[in-house]
């Protein structure tokens, strides 16, 4: 996957990462299944050449973070951990908002405690708004308060996820920005004007829910071109991106060893013109 690379956050990683949301147990709550196989696919993405894992303290909670250290600690140089706050697990599994500078601060100690970790890469300010779309309104306070752990030496680059581009704007005059994670795929396209600018600004953007929002006859599309490439829906979906914009960066997640080599598949499957235009026909079927 060396071709595919990007500078990020002042590495240069791979843009094929994992993402380990599913590690968790169902509903992202609770243990995972069988520990033993979450911890062997996530050495297994390491020695597949993935050098970025996404994660946060508030899937299980704090179960991912503690499986990542499980498997993965001391971890290698030239991993990066990207992780996330804004949010805390209710008992009843629910998810609920943790906005202020308190609960920032919380969120960062509990990340650094359960990675082990006496400085935390990345730290993406989830901002909530729908469920997994961006609400108006300043994020000033949220991203002065990373900003702030970033000046104790806790953080070394603050990350935002679920935001506007006007959102994106105003943390960029509070502190250094180095990556946007929003939902964003082939027929989910509300951010293709940022996803350019942030390329031109040499920032990274990483997309999540990878096939999210598709209605069936688009499904059936991305279907339909998936066999004629004798490839999975999910290798053309995330080939799509990859073939979008050269900042877009990926972390698919899988709790299955056999998933996670498909899915990073995905970064040798080479897209036609023809065929590029008729996945981007998809966004206009509904």
């Amino acid at each position: 996957m060396s071709q595919l690379a990007y500078s990020f956050a002042g590495r240069t990683v791979n843009r094929m990462g994992y993402g380990a949301m599913q590690l968790a147990g169902t509903g992202v709550f609770g243990p995972p299944k069988d520990r033993p196989a979450a911890v062997a696919v996530l050495r297994e993405a390491l020695a597949a050449g993935v050098d970025h894992i996404d994660t946060s303290d508030f899937y299980g909670p704090h179960v991912t973070n503690q499986v990542i250290r499980e498997a993965l600690h001391p971890y290698p140089d030239k991993l990066l951990i990207v992780t996330k706050v804004g949010a805390v697990r209710g008992a009843d599994a629910s998810w609920l908002p943790a906005q202020e500078p308190e609960d920032i601060e919380r969120a960062v100690h509990d990340n650094l405690r359960n990675l082990g970790l006496d400085v935390l890469d990345v730290v993406n300010m989830r901002i909530v708004g729908a469920t997994h779309a961006p609400g108006e309104g300043s994020i000033a306070r949220q991203v002065a308060a990373l900003a702030g752990l970033q000046r104790q030496g806790l953080v070394r680059h603050i990350g935002l996820s679920n935001v506007t581009a006007a959102q994106v704007a105003e943390a960029r005059g509070i502190a250094p920005i180095v990556c946007v994670q929003n939902h964003y795929n082939l027929v989910h396209r509300e951010d293709d004007a940022l996803v350019g600018e942030l390329a031109r600004e040499g920032m990274a953007y990483v997309p999540f829910f990878p096939l999210g929002g598709f209605s069936p006859i688009q499904s059936d599309g991305l279907s339909r071109i998936a066999a004629s490439l004798h490839a999975t829906p999910m290798q053309v979906a995330l080939a799509w991106l990859l073939h979008r914009s050269p900042n877009i960066l990926l972390i698919p997640g899988t709790s299955s060893v056999k998933h996670l080599h498909e899915n990073l598949q995905a970064a040798k499957l080479s897209l036609s013109g023809p065929v590029m235009a008729e996945l981007d026909a998809l966004n206009r079927q509904g």
